[in-house]
């Protein structure tokens, strides 16, 4: 299908301009593709039928962000001896030297706790009992309440941030249209059918099996070419789209019905998160800023 566009006379050699492309989307298994330009590791050129294009002003309010997930992680001394000690006896070999192997592993795990102080262990398993017990009856007591309460000290929990996972980036675009004649007031009216199409499930020939609806290729262009300043996108799924048909706050429309002005607010959501090796060298500089 031809390229649906709003305003008409969007493009020229300088213009800077927001393009999207829908394609068929197919499971990772059988192989992804929609645009050379995508370094996504989920899609890959050559593959995946292209829906259509729809071409937009630059949107206002412009912004990318990404977030890794951290979170705190705790480990006391006996918890590290215990660990230290079952980490010996994993080292366990299936030959001769088996219970040569499975002797050292067991020192090994007396050499954790003896550093540690039996006393203590032996105070620190009766307090863990202890609390477990009062708690069968509704109470609320650990371990370093008790050692709180008698000695007023706590176990060291060796608190640590450490890494948990990656993080999708979503994004949202407001595009207020104004139109100006009948081409316009067409585009806009197909622009609005063709993104409401292509993020709906379909339903299989049975009905009993719903299609992942098609995903999206977002870029920010000049001219013919990726903008050379802009971030990229990884490919997307439209989540939500809303249109508001009253954009000046007042129903008004053209003699033919067409509202005179028209809020569309779409929220992207990429398929796949933001990794380093996505990101081209510093001397080359062929993405801008990157991600």
């Amino acid at each position: 299908m031809a390229d649906l566009r709003y305003p008409a006379t969007i493009l020229d050699q300088t213009s800077d301009w927001f393009r999207i492309q829908a394609y068929e989307y197919n499971p990772k298994g059988q192989g992804i593709g929609i645009s050379t330009e995508s370094s996504s590791g989920l899609l890959t050129s050559g593959q995946g039928k292209h829906k259509g294009t729809v071409i937009l002003p630059i949107p206002s309010n412009i912004q990318d962000g990404n977030s890794v997930s951290y979170g705190e992680d705790k480990l006391n001394s006996i918890s590290a001896a215990a660990l230290g000690g079952a980490g010996a006896l994993m080292d366990l070999t299936l030959d001769s030297t088996f219970l040569k192997s499975g002797s050292d592993a067991f020192k090994a795990a007396k050499k954790e706790f003896e550093t540690l102080g039996a006393e203590n262990v032996l105070n620190l398993l009766k307090k863990s009992l202890t609390a477990e017990a009062l708690n069968v009856f509704g109470g609320n007591i650990t371990v370093d309440s008790l050692l709180a309460r008698e000695n007023g000290q706590i176990l060291n929990q060796n608190m640590e941030l450490l890494f948990n996972g990656v993080t999708l980036r979503t994004f949202r675009f407001s595009f207020k249209m104004t139109p100006r004649d009948n081409t316009e007031s067409d585009n806009i009216k197909y622009i609005i059918r063709f993104l409401k199409e292509n993020m709906a499930a379909r339903t299989g020939s049975s009905n009993t099996f719903l299609e992942t609806p098609r995903i999206f290729d977002l870029s920010y262009r000049k001219g013919r070419d990726k903008h050379p300043f802009l971030h990229s996108f990884k490919p997307c799924f439209l989540k939500d789209m809303s249109v508001n048909y009253t954009g000046e706050n007042t129903y008004v429309t053209y003699s033919d019905g067409t509202p005179i002005s028209l809020i569309m607010d779409l929220t992207f959501q990429e398929a796949e998160p933001i990794y380093a090796n996505d990101y081209d060298s510093f001397a080359t500089g062929t993405k801008g800023v990157g991600y």
